[in-house]
């Protein structure tokens, strides 16, 4: 999203709308199999990872070990949702 300046440049922009809707779809497809509670925790989840590491690889962000076993707690948190629903 930060790429499309706003909205304001075609591709960036075409890119962060298309994942956002692929984001959605997702959400959409994962309710055939869990619950609304369980559904949403996990799509929030690997969302904020996936952001975080995706700064990290290649935004420059810090990669420090605080945020290294943030993000394992997280995807253990994600994990153990889905687990906990099947």
């Amino acid at each position: 999203m930060k790429a499309s300046n706003g909205f304001t440049r075609l591709w960036p922009s075409v890119w962060t709308v298309a994942s956002m809707a692929a984001s959605v779809g997702g959400l959409a497809w994962s309710l055939k199999w869990l619950p609304v509670g369980t559904a949403y925790a996990v799509w929030t989840g690997i969302g904020a990872a996936a952001t975080a590491i995706f700064g990290m690889w290649f935004l420059g962000e810090p990669k420090t070990a605080l945020r290294m076993a943030s993000l394992v707690l997280l995807l253990a948190g994600i994990v153990g949702l889905k687990v906990a629903s099947a």
